[in-house]
């Protein structure tokens, strides 16, 4: 390759500059001779002949020794830049198109394992990059991230072609036809990385912890024992704390402040948060366990922004029903504990503010609108009814928003149209409802507090006014920003808590034996004929209603399944595969029936009465989306498994929706969550 090189443009116009000389002077020659004095004309000519001749002698004496040292200086140049790139702190190689490192620096060899020297290519250290992802045109470049021996970086691939690399080709002894090469350049930030996790681990935490149950106790609790029970709960918390070398401040009787690092936060987060278990073996004297709630914010802008997620993060809990841990990561949300049964609080303190809260609420408004979840159950109706009494009574106009009517729902519903008694429009639909509503309307939402699963999202845009009533575990995207919200997971159900409210609102209210009969349907619908979740609460809700007229009968009869409905149940159950011994899972296709998802929750129930059988999953496919329902009777939580798909509910009556209708891909989302569950020891 050395005999082929040649002058630059620059060099050999330097070089040829005496013949240049030459040709200027035998021109001035001409000029003189022919217009001037012809003796100064010869002159100039012998001048430039004898340039010439000088010039022709010098340059073929010295041509070989220039063309010498022309050649010493490329090679010298060459073999600089070549050592200079050998010699480069960045790891560099030069590959083929197909993959194959040709040739790569000291730096690059010492990145490699031995073996891994033997045949490199470019998949070594980055295995994702095949020959079709890597550069294809000229100065095009693209960076990856990889992890190779314990390192971690960016590789850079950029194509050039061969023309750029000419000088290096008997380096690298390519011998084929090749018109362009791959650099990679590696960028270590394994140091970089490290940094920044010990910066991060040092991070500081804010946490808050409350004693759930705290006034329960010591009313519970003789007042001998109570500054015991107080101390061996102090004692826990503080020892926890302590042990993952946290600071803890007693900041109220039952509420305590304090600060870990953020390493040590995943240490509590690994033997997920075992204070919450330690704190019920506590024993009080009088048969009821203390619980705690745990509250944790992180922010990297400040640790005022922490305190502030701290703070967001126990009142999530503490809507959620408390007996857990709650942590706030900038938006990110996890949850840890409550796997047991909510207790029942016996204070009704809360019920009476809410009725007197919604009561003043209702009287400022001239039009307000209520409305539960799509699909509405007769929980969901029953609680809108419930609300609409309130605003009857206090003569304000109220419409129940309620779109699609399945067919178990009907009876109840058309009892309540077809009736005089109540205004034609009672019932309205979305449209309707969006048209008519202002700003200053309030709409009031019950038995749900998840905006995509209301009746009407938009009324939450129209109305400033928003107001909130719900049995369901809050989750981080609940409605934002009401102005009045009561979210109680110890109720049984949205009826349960209305009929309290009726209870304690000042207008004095007189249910029909129409509404009651709505009231106690909500409540036996959702308890499952007070099978599950039902509380000393639950029985006195049911004990007003009935006083009030309901009828057990005729709540019995309007929820009597049809033939067809009946077998639709049989053929579900039938179809149920046993999972993992103890998980009942079945699909429906929902083509046969006109409320598929009132049969795939009944089937769900039904599920639970085989003997081994811990939880029950039905899925079932109607319009354009798949409907879990999960149930349980204390073994498993559903409502934790419901969560991780996206949904929710209580711990033994939860489901989640799935925005497709594949049952195979769903169902196998199903067991991929009961999985991941049991592996981390959930189950």
């Amino acid at each position: 390759m050395q005999e082929q090189r040649k002058p630059t443009k620059h060099l050999t116009i330097y070089l040829l500059w005496p013949f240049i000389a030459v040709i200027l002077l035998l021109a001035a020659a001409v000029w003189l001779f022919m217009h001037a004095e012809r003796t100064a004309g010869l002159i100039f000519a012998a001048a430039a002949l004898i340039d010439l001749i000088i010039s022709l002698i010098l340059f073929l004496s010295a041509k070989k020794a220039v063309d010498r040292e022309a050649l010493r200086f490329f090679n010298e140049y060459e073999t600089q830049q070549l050592k200079i790139l050998n010699e480069l702190d960045t790891p560099l190689a030069f590959a083929l198109k197909d993959g194959r490192i040709l040739w790569m620096n000291q730096e690059f060899k010492s990145y490699l394992d031995p073996e891994d020297l033997k045949d490199p290519t470019v998949r070594t250290i980055t295995p994702e990059m095949t020959p079709k992802r890597l550069p294809s045109e000229k100065d095009d470049s693209i960076t990856v991230d990889y992890e190779y021996a314990g390192r971690v970086g960016e590789a850079t691939f950029r194509m050039l072609p061969v023309s750029d690399l000419e000088d290096m080709q008997d380096l690298m002894h390519v011998k084929d036809q090749i018109d362009s090469f791959i650099t990679m350049t590696l960028t270590d930030l394994t140091d970089l990385h490290q940094a920044q996790k010990e910066n991060d681990d040092k991070m500081l935490a804010a946490g808050m912890i409350y004693i759930d149950n705290y006034d329960e106790l010591m009313e519970m609790i003789e007042e001998i024992r109570q500054s015991l029970v107080v101390a061996l709960i102090e004692q826990e918390i503080n020892q926890y704390v302590i042990d993952h070398n946290g600071l803890i401040k007693k900041t109220e009787n039952d509420k305590f402040f304090f600060a870990v690092r953020k390493c040590d936060l995943a240490e509590m987060e690994q033997d997920k948060f075992k204070l919450l278990e330690a704190v019920k073996e506590i024993d009080t004297g009088s048969g009821h366990k203390p619980t705690l709630s745990i509250g944790i914010g992180i922010d990297k802008k400040s640790y005022t922004q922490s305190s502030d997620n701290a703070r967001s993060a126990i009142s999530l809990a503490l809507a959620r029903g408390g007996d857990q841990a709650v942590i706030k990561n900038g938006d990110q949300l996890s949850y840890y504990g409550a796997k047991g049964e909510q207790p029942s609080k016996n204070t009704r303190v809360k019920a009476r503010v809410k009725a007197h809260d919604l009561s003043e609420l209702i009287m400022q408004k001239e039009s307000i609108y209520i409305m539960g979840h799509k699909l509405a159950d007769a929980d969901s109706l029953g609680a809108a009814l419930g609300i609409y009494k309130i605003a009857a009574t206090l003569e304000r106009k109220a419409h129940i928003v309620i779109g699609t009517v399945t067919a178990n729902l009907r009876p109840l519903y058309l009892a309540f149209k077809d009736d005089p008694f109540y205004p034609k429009n009672l019932f309205v639909s979305p449209e309707e409802a969006i048209g008519s509503a202002t700003a200053d309307s309030m709409v009031v939402v019950v038995d749900t507090n998840i905006p995509e699963r209301v009746e009407c999202e938009k009324l939450l845009d129209i109305c400033k006014t928003i107001v909130v009533f719900d049995h369901h575990r809050q989750t981080a995207v609940s409605i934002k920003n009401p102005t009045l919200s009561y979210i109680e997971p110890y109720a049984s159900s949205a009826c349960e808590m209305v009929t309290e409210v009726i209870q304690y609102t000042e207008a004095n209210i007189k249910l029909t034996e129409q509404e009651a009969n709505a009231l106690y349907a909500g409540i036996v619908i959702d308890t499952n004929n007070f099978l599950n979740r039902t509380g000393v609460r639950t029985f006195e809700a049911a004990s007003v209603l009935r006083r009030a007229g309901a009828n057990i009968t005729y709540v019995r009869k309007i929820f009597r399944d049809a033939l067809e409905d009946y077998k639709e149940k049989a053929v579900i159950i039938s179809r149920a595969e046993v999972y993992k011994d103890r998980f009942a899972i079945t699909t429906y296709d929902g083509e046969h029936s006109q409320s598929p998802t009132i049969l795939g929750a009944q089937a769900a129930n039904e599920l639970l009465n085989i003997d081994g059988i811990q939880a029950s999953f039905v899925l079932t496919r109607f319009g354009n989306k798949i409907y879990v329902s999960a149930r349980s009777i204390d073994e498993v939580n559903v409502q934790v498994m419901m969560e991780k798909l996206g949904g929710g509910g209580h711990i033994n009556i939860a489901g989640t929706q799935f925005a497709h209708t594949n049952l195979e891909k769903a169902k196998n989302a199903i067991k991929s969550t009961i999985d991941q569950m049991i592996e981390s020891g959930n189950l």
